[in-house]
């Protein structure tokens, strides 16, 4: 309501599509990322990231992005480049079917470096209260699938950086069909519309978005209290970009799993009696999705086992 430019964005709540609405919000950025997108001057794609690390986040709880919008900080603006990197938040808007209803544009001299700016997404999202998702559905026996990522997505730019300069490597050299570069910028993927498809057919009992921390930090968040999600890492082959930063960096494998999705963009829990058909679903909407794993009995707080 109101289109953009207002000081402050209208949009009507669809409560003919909701008994009990209850709204859902996150906040992210992009993280040093965004340091090798102004390395390799490409922001086309930055901004899909943005918006992929929020609405995926409110997604987990079982909720529909609504609107969005962003933050844009420079010491001075060069409107060519912030214009692209519109475009890239407008595109993520429209792959996960919110509306980008507005943001701010700070130009601060003085506050960074010719050429540097940061970034910030805020998403509010809506979901019916009987059916959010939380840790209390999952039960011992549930299965785990895995949803292949598209790369590193938004997290582990401070360590992926640390190894680029190490091992010297040339961000333009040949990688798999493209360059490193490119593998490395990969835009985050965003699960918003299978999911939400999903959900209409298939009872979910937790959803984690793999970020920050990896599988080994961020499995535990959805699970209750005397469980353990224990992965069978064979199950899947991780892309090349994990195996050549895990090379080049020399990086142990428990941190490998602690710092990055290693291939697993998000991971689906469900009733042992669903997966043929969440994974028939799944990959009906264009997702590579795999049984990943099983929720096991432990004592105490909820914890990651990989094996073999």
């Amino acid at each position: 309501l109101g289109g953009l430019g207002g000081v402050g964005a209208l949009f009507e709540l669809p409560l003919d599509r909701y008994r009990q609405p209850i709204l859902v919000s996150g906040s992210d950025g992009v993280g040093t990322k965004l340091k090798l997108a102004l390395e390799l001057d490409r922001h086309d794609t930055i901004g899909i990231d943005l918006v992929a690390m929020c609405v995926n986040d409110v997604l987990v709880v079982g909720a529909e992005p609504l609107f969005f919008l962003d933050y844009y900080a420079t010491g001075k603006l060069d409107v060519e480049v912030a214009a692209t990197v519109i475009k890239g938040i407008a595109d993520g808007c429209e792959q996960a079917g919110a509306a980008l209803v507005g943001g701010e544009t700070a130009e601060m001299p003085g506050m960074y470096q010719a050429g540097d700016y940061d970034l910030a997404g805020f998403c509010v999202g809506v979901v019916e209260k009987a059916k959010i998702i939380d840790p209390r559905r999952v039960q011992v026996g549930d299965v785990l699938l895995g949803l292949a990522s598209s790369g590193p997505h938004s997290n582990g730019y401070s360590l992926i950086r640390k190894i680029l300069a190490v091992s010297g490597a040339d961000l333009s050299q040949p990688f798999a069909d493209s360059t490193l570069g490119t593998a490395l910028l990969a835009p985050t993927r965003i699960y918003v519309k299978p999911i939400l498809q999903l959900l209409t057919e298939i009872k979910v009992h937790a959803i984690a978005h793999i970020t920050g921390g990896g599988l080994t930090e961020n499995l535990p968040r959805v699970l209750p209290a005397d469980t353990k999600a224990v992965i069978n890492t064979a199950s899947w082959q991780r892309p090349a970009v994990f195996q050549w930063l895990q090379q080049h960096g020399n990086v142990a494998a428990t941190e490998m799993w602690r710092t990055f999705n290693c291939g697993v963009g998000l991971v689906v829990c469900i009733a042992p009696d669903a997966v043929d058909r969440t994974l028939a679903l799944l990959r009906g909407a264009g997702e590579t999705a795999w049984q990943l794993g099983k929720i096991v009995a432990d004592q105490g707080a909820p914890v990651v086992e990989f094996e073999p």
